[in-house]
């Protein structure tokens, strides 16, 4: 249930760039990894732009909601500043431009729909529809797709039944005690869930049940080779300088 690559930078760069940027994605491509995991979430005029606050101030100088203000604002607003120097101009990318990047240069993508507090269903039936008319040609051709995941279960609910051809992931901090009944409901093909909170008795749980499970955020080389001993599928990493992309 996991036809997809095993190692993922996290939000594009892991610790090397400022998060969900284009910059991100050319820093993780440097370091060979050709698989990107990145956050989308809505702007105010409904397209869907990758970021991972709902608020500004962290990685987005300014203040307020990133529901605030269109997409057009957001890629004018400063999303580099706050890591380097060399990274001053880079703004909030549009999902789109994102993905453009991703399938020129060969980049698998696990996208995570993010919604802003309240806009769950919106969110995920965005997300699920833009992923759908981007990768149209290779959803004919029976190619690999992107995995689309996230915490949201009405998000997921909604990425369901607008693209149902487009395979999701549950992401959980732990594995709750009913998770097999409730990834049923969801249809997902994968169970996503913070590493420190896995036991090798849950991932074997997962495994035989036959469901791709997958790791965040695995940043020692010693505790990938452990989670992969475990049967873990695959994980995304802050420390692509260390962690090999296997690509």
């Amino acid at each position: 249930m996991w036809p997809y690559p095993r190692i993922l930078a996290h939000r594009g760069g892991g610790t090397l760039a400022p998060e969900n940027t284009l910059a991100a994605l050319r820093c993780g491509l440097a370091y060979g990894y050709r698989a990107v995991e990145f956050d989308v979430m809505l702007a105010s005029d409904g397209v869907p732009v990758v970021v991972h606050d709902p608020e500004l101030g962290r990685t987005v100088a300014g203040s307020g909601h990133i529901n605030d203000y269109t997409a057009a604002q957001l890629a004018a607003m400063e999303a580099g500043a706050w890591f380097g120097a060399a990274f001053v101009g880079e703004g909030v990318p549009a999902f789109d431009a994102v993905v453009a990047y991703c399938k020129a240069q060969r980049i698998w993508m696990n996208i995570e729909i993010k919604p802003a507090p309240g806009f769950d269903v919106q969110t995920g039936t965005a997300v699920a529809r833009a992923t759908r008319d981007y990768f149209a040609q290779e959803i004919a051709a029976g190619q690999l797709l992107p995995l689309l995941s996230s915490f949201s279960i009405e998000a997921l609910q909604a990425a369901r039944q607008t693209a149902p051809e487009l395979a999701r992931g549950w992401l959980v901090e732990a594995i709750p005690a009913d998770w097999e009944c409730t990834a049923k409901e969801l249809g997902v093909v994968a169970i996503h869930c913070d590493h420190r909170q896995l036991t090798r008795a849950l991932a074997l749980a997962v495994k035989e049940a036959g469901y791709g499970l997958f790791c965040y955020t695995v940043n020692t080389p010693e505790r990938a080779s452990e989670l992969l001993a475990w049967g873990v599928d695959g994980f995304c990493t802050d420390r692509i300088d260390i962690i090999p992309s296997m690509a």
